[in-house]
C-alpha cells in the first residue's frame, strides 16, 4: 500500500489468502490506488483534499487492520457518491463481533485518570478510541449508505448498533472528561440525532419515539442546542405522530409523576425547552411556541397558553399581538370579560398613534355578539373594521359584515323601542345579505338563517339552513335542530321529528341527547304524551349513564339538559293532572340545580293547575327574583294576578306589556292581553290582540330559536 502511494516499486510475498491484510489491499487496489511505472493512477476520481487524506493515512498503513482498512475505504466510496460500492466495502466488517472489544476499549479509554503505579498499564488487546471511532463512522457511513439506496428500516438497524456499542461501554452516560471534539463523541452524537429520523421515515413511530427517549434519558455531553433539538423532535413526534407509545419502565426515572400519556410528556419538554429560550440557554425558536400552545389549548389549558405568553422576552410579539393573543386564549377559557378589556386596551388611547390592529377588532366584535349586553359595543367594532379593510382586505370586510349583522340583531332583542327594534332587524338582514355574497365561509349563511327564523321569516331561513347543509358538506348539529324548529313553527311536527330522526343518526352523544328532548317536546306537540314519555326516559338513562366518564365541560351541559328533562316531564305530567309525579320531577330538577327560574316556574304552574294562586305567586315572585326577565313567570304573574282579582288588571296589564317589550313574538303575552281587554270590555282591541295571538302562535317553534 506504501508503494502505490510513493510510487516506489516494492515486492511483497504473497500473504496466504485468509490474510486479512491481503484483501484489504486487494481492496484498496480495487478502489482505483495502483501502482505502475512509479505513477499513480487515480482516474480522477478523488480530490486534492482526499488524495492528501489518503495519502496520510496510509503513511500509517503498516499498523492499520483488516477492518480499519475497509472503514477507510468505505468512507472514500461514500464521499465519492458510489453508495453500492461503500455498502459492499463496510459490509465486509463484521461488527457484530467487534462490538465487545469496541465496548470495552471505550469504557477503559474513558475512565477517569488515576495517579499510576509503574506496574499499571493497559490491558494488551485494548483497541485505541481512534480505531473505535474509525468503526463507530464506517457503521454510521454505512447507515447512511442504505438510507440512500431506500433501506431505511436496515440503516436504522445499523444506526442503532453505535447506541448500543457506547450505550453498553457507558451505562451512566459519556463522562466530562471527554472533549467535544473527540472524534468518537462526534460519531455518537451523529447516530443519536440520525436513529429516529430514519424509524420515521420507515414509519416506526413507536421506534423513533424510544429512540428519541433514549437519547434524552441519559447524560451523553450534548451542547444546549443540540439537546434541545432533540426535545423539540420528540416533542413534535409525540403530538402529531398519531401514536400513543407508552413509557417503558426503565425509562421512567420521574416513578409516579412521570407523564401518563404522549401529550403530557409532550408539553413537559416544550415547558423545559420555554424555560431554557426564557433563560438565553438557546436561541428563540417560535416554532416552539407554537407547539406549546397547541398542546396546551387541546388539553384546555388556556390560562396556561396565556402565562407563557406573558413570560416570552419583549421584541417577541409587538403590544397589539400580545395582547391579542392573551385576549384569545382567555376567550377560550371562557372569560370574555378578561378578553374583552384587552381587546379595549390595544384600541385605546395607549396605542392612538400605533396603526389599527384589525383582528383585534373583529375578535371584539365576536366577543361582544356573544352578549346581548354589549351588543352595541359589538357594532362599534365592527364599523370599525369595515372601515379600515374597505377596498382593502376582503376577509376582514366579509366578516365584518358578518358579526355586524349578528350583533344589530342582539340589539334588536334588547331594544326597548318598537323603532329602534325595527332599525335593528333590518341592519342585521341588510349587514348578513351584504356578508352572503362569500361563498368560504357556511357560517354567514348559518346566521342569516338564524336572524331569519327569529324574524319569522320562515321561507327565507329554510332556504338559508339547506345552503349551510351543502356548504359544510353536511350538517351539523346545530343546522339540524334550527332545521327541525324552522319546520316545527311551519306546524309541521312530523317532518321535524323525522329531521330529528336524521339528527340522532349523524351526530355526537351530548347533541343527540338535545336532538332527543327535541324530539319529545314534538312528540308532545303532537298530543302523544306516551311516546313523549318513554323518549324522556332513553333520554335520562343516557345521562345517567355517561356521568362517570365525562369530562367538567360535557358534565356541565349534561346537568343543564338532565334540569331541562325533569322540568319538561314536570310540565307534561302538570297537563294530564298527574300532580304526585309532577312534583317529583320537580324536586328532581331542584335536587341538581335549586336556583333555576324554570324550577320555581314550574312549581308556580303546579300550584296554579291546583288552584292554589297564592302559592303560585309566591312561586313565580322566586323565579322573577332569581331571572327579573325571565318572561314564561312574567307572563305566568299577570295570569294569577288576574285570576285573584279583577282589581289588579293594571298590574297584570304591565307585566304583560314589559314580556311583549323583551319578546314581541311571545303569543302567550298577546292572549292573555286580550282577554284582559275582553273583560275590560274593550272589544275591538281585544279582537286585535287574538289576532296578533292567532297569526303568531301558526308561526311559533316548540322551542326558542336560541
Amino acid at each position: 500500500m506504501l508503494c502505490a502511494c510513493s510510487g516506489e516499486q516494492f515486492k511483497f510475498d504473497e500473504p496466504p489468502p485468509e490474510s486479512p491484510e491481503s484483501l484489504a489491499t486487494r481492496d484498496f487496489s480495487a478502489s482505483g490506488i495502483s501502482s505502475r511505472n512509479g505513477t499513480v493512477d487515480w482516474d480522477s476520481k478523488l480530490g486534492d483534499a482526499q488524495v492528501d487524506e489518503v495519502e496520510s493515512t496510509l503513511k500509517e498503513a503498516l499498523s492499520l487492520n483488516y477492518e480499519e482498512a475497509r472503514a477507510l475505504l468505505g468512507r472514500l466510496e461514500y464521499q465519492r457518491g458510489n453508495f453500492d460500492a461503500a455498502l459492499q466495502v463496510f459490509q465486509g466488517i463484521d461488527i457484530r463481533t467487534l462490538s465487545s472489544r469496541m465496548s470495552k476499549a471505550i469504557s477503559e479509554r474513558t475512565r477517569p485518570l488515576k495517579p499510576r503505579s509503574k506496574g499499571d498499564i493497559m490491558p494488551a488487546g485494548v483497541m485505541s478510541l481512534h480505531s473505535v471511532s474509525l468503526l463507530l463512522e464506517a457503521i454510521l457511513l454505512k447507515a447512511k449508505s442504505l438510507e440512500e439506496l431506500s433501506r431505511i428500516k436496515d440503516a436504522a438497524k445499523e444506526c442503532k448498533m453505535i447506541l448500543d456499542v457506547v450505550d453498553s461501554a457507558l451505562p451512566n452516560g459519556i463522562p466530562d472528561g471527554i472533549s467535544e471534539d473527540c472524534k468518537l463523541l462526534e460519531m455518537f452524537h451523529k447516530a443519536l440525532k440520525l436513529l429516529p429520523k430514519l424509524w420515521i421515515q420507515a414509519g416506526y413511530l413507536d421506534e423513533a419515539v424510544l429512540a428519541y427517549r433514549r437519547a434524552l434519558i441519559k447524560p451523553w455531553n450534548l451542547d444546549s442546542q443540540r439537546l434541545a433539538c432533540i426535545q423539540k423532535d420528540l416533542a413534535t413526534t409525540l403530538l402529531f405522530g398519531g401514536v400513543e407509545v407508552e413509557v417503558p419502565a426503565q425509562f421512567q426515572v420521574w416513578g409516579s409523576t412521570a407523564p401518563k400519556s404522549n401529550l403530557e410528556e409532550a408539553i413537559l419538554l416544550l415547558f423545559v425547552l420555554m424555560s431554557k429560550m426564557l433563560n438565553g440557554q438557546i436561541i428563540w425558536d417560535s416554532e416552539v411556541m407554537s407547539h406549546l400552545t397547541f398542546a396546551l389549548t387541546i388539553s384546555n389549558n388556556f390560562e396556561s397558553v396565556a402565562d407563557h405568553i406573558e413570560q416570552v422576552i419583549p421584541g417577541v410579539y409587538t403590544r397589539a399581538e400580545r395582547w391579542y393573543l392573551l385576549a384569545l386564549c382567555y376567550s377560550a377559557a371562557g372569560q370574555n370579560d378578561t378578553a374583552l378589556n384587552l381587546v379595549k386596551k390595544i384600541s385605546g388611547c395607549s396605542e392612538a398613534n400605533q396603526e389599527p390592529y384589525v383582528p383585534s377588532l373583529l375578535l371584539g366584535a365576536k366577543l361582544c355578539s356573544q352578549d346581548l349586553q354589549k351588543a352595541h359595543e359589538g357594532i362599534n367594532f365592527a364599523r370599525e373594521v369595515i372601515n379600515l379593510a374597505k377596498n382593502q382586505d376582503e376577509h376582514f370586510l366579509v366578516q365584518a359584515h358578518k358579526l355586524l349583522g349578528v350583533c344589530y340583531g342582539n340589539a334588536a332583542r334588547i331594544s326597548l323601542s318598537d323603532f329602534e327594534r325595527n332599525f335593528c332587524q333590518i341592519e342585521a338582514l341588510a349587514a348578513l345579505n351584504s356578508a352572503s355574497v362569500c361563498k368560504e365561509d357556511p357560517e354567514i349563511m348559518f346566521s342569516l338563517g338564524l336572524e331569519n327564523a327569529i324574524q319569522r321569516n320562515l321561507t327565507p331561513a329554510f332556504n338559508n339552513v339547506m345552503s349551510y347543509s351543502e356548504m359544510s358538506a353536511g350538517s351539523t348539529a346545530k343546522a339540524w335542530k334550527l332545521l327541525a324548529l324552522v319546520v316545527s313553527a311551519e306546524q309541521r311536527f312530523k317532518d321535524a321529528e323525522a329531521i330529528v330522526d336524521l339528527a340522532l343518526d349523524e351526530t355526537g352523544q351530548i347533541d343527540q341527547m338535545e336532538h332527543l328532548r327535541l324530539k319529545a317536546v314534538l312528540q308532545i306537540s303532537q298530543q302523544q304524551p306516551k311516546q313523549a314519555i318513554e323518549t324522556y326516559r332513553i333520554l335520562l338513562a343516557l345521562i345517567q349513564a355517561q356521568k362517570e366518564s365525562a369530562t367538567n365541560h360535557v358534565v356541565t351541559s349534561q346537568r343543564r339538559l338532565e334540569v331541562e328533562a325533569w322540568l319538561d316531564l314536570a310540565g307534561l305530567y302538570t297537563d294530564l293532572e298527574s300532580w304526585c309525579d309532577a312534583e317529583i320531577c320537580i324536586n328532581r330538577a331542584k335536587a341538581i340545580q335549586f336556583f333555576c327560574p324554570r324550577n320555581w316556574h314550574a312549581t308556580g304552574a303546579l300550584f296554579q293547575a291546583k288552584a292554589r294562586y297564592k302559592e303560585a305567586l309566591v312561586a313565580f315572585s322566586v323565579s322573577l327574583s332569581i331571572e327579573p326577565d325571565y318572561i314564561p313567570s312574567i307572563v305566568s304573574t299577570a295570569k294569577v294576578l288576574v285570576k285573584m282579582s279583577n282589581d289588579v288588571a293594571p298590574i297584570a296589564r304591565s307585566f304583560l306589556m314589559n314580556a311583549l317589550r323583551l319578546e314581541p313574538t311571545n303569543h302567550e303575552a298577546w292572549f292573555n292581553l286580550g282577554m284582559l281587554a275582553k273583560m275590560e270590555g274593550s272589544v275591538h282591541q281585544a279582537a286585535d290582540f287574538f289576532q296578533a295571538a292567532h297569526e303568531l302562535k301558526l308561526s311559533a317553534p316548540v322551542q326558542s330559536f336560541i
